[in-house]
């Protein structure tokens, strides 16, 4: 049985309860992070601390635990769940006010909900995915306007991830406007040439972690990046695509919609990106 992490206290799993009062329950009203796990240490935390702090301060939420003793205790739950691979998922909402109001409750009051989880994922990086790639199919994509806040609600990428399995495919990229803005978990490239293209930052997309490194360690391999909006059907003309996650790293695409890339197989590029993320961040993990 699993020892997670609620409110200050370890305790296990069957004993954890959260109040039906809290707001990331009725209102969705909380943001999240997923850290990975390699030989038990964790993957790109300085990052994930910073963009959970970001989506806080976006909802003018209070953080109740400093980045010093948010990282002790991921050490904690990594250590006494045995974790060698896997996630480490984190949930801060707005808390449990006592009844439901649309309104903010007074912080002062009411504070903040706190909930960390392991999640066992053994191969986690020799996933056989990235040896065959994944086939995505693309959808509409109709969430809101602050994509870039890390929140709670995920029932549309849910729904999009629903349409994909309904498909036969692994994931579903999202268009607005005839461009793709993500994946429904995950930040979307396509390669021409020796050109990595992908979506720049703006509140249209999650500014992903990941992404971030993996944009860098490119840019040090003397690959070419272009942040930039691409079609649809650039992507299904593009000699090799990709996406990045906490928990994929960097994941080869093979096939958009009816459209295969290249021989329908991972390409150069992709490979040798999950190759150095992972070489990369095994050095850098804590």
């Amino acid at each position: 049985m699993r020892t997670v992490y609620l409110n200050g206290d370890y305790m296990p799993e069957n004993e954890a309860q959260v109040s039906i009062f809290d707001r990331g329950f009725l209102m969705a009203d909380g943001v999240y992070e997923v850290t990975s796990v390699l030989g038990g240490k964790l993957i790109d935390f300085d990052g994930h601390a910073v963009r959970l702090q970001r989506s806080l301060d976006a909802l003018e939420m209070q953080s109740p635990i400093s980045k010093e003793d948010l990282l002790e205790v991921h050490r904690e739950l990594v250590r006494a769940n045995g974790i060698d691979e896997g996630m480490i998922y984190l949930q801060i909402t707005r808390g449990a006010p006592g009844d439901r109001d649309f309104v903010f409750p007074d912080p002062e009051t009411t504070p903040p909900t706190i909930v960390l989880f392991t999640q066992n994922k053994p191969g986690l990086a020799n996933s056989p995915a990235a040896q065959k790639g994944m086939k995505v199919i693309s959808i509409e994509d109709i969430r809101w306007g602050r994509r870039d806040i890390k929140t709670v609600q995920l029932l549309y990428p849910s729904m999009g991830k629903m349409m994909a399995k309904k498909a036969g495919a692994d994931d579903a990229w999202m268009i607005e406007d005839g461009y793709v803005t993500e994946g429904t978990s995950n930040n979307a490239y396509i390669v021409r040439g020796n050109k990595i293209i992908t979506r720049a930052l703006s509140n249209d997309i999650l500014h992903g972690i990941t992404r971030a490194a993996v944009l860098r360690f490119a840019q040090e391999a003397q690959m070419e990046v272009e942040e930039r909006n691409f079609t649809i059907d650039e992507a299904k003309e593009a000699d090799e695509a990709f996406i990045t996650s906490a928990s994929t790293f960097v994941m080869p695409v093979v096939q958009i919609d009816d459209a295969v890339l290249g021989a329908g197989v991972p390409g150069r590029v992709a490979p040798r990106l999950r190759e150095i993320y992972l070489e990369e961040s095994i050095k850098a993990a804590v």
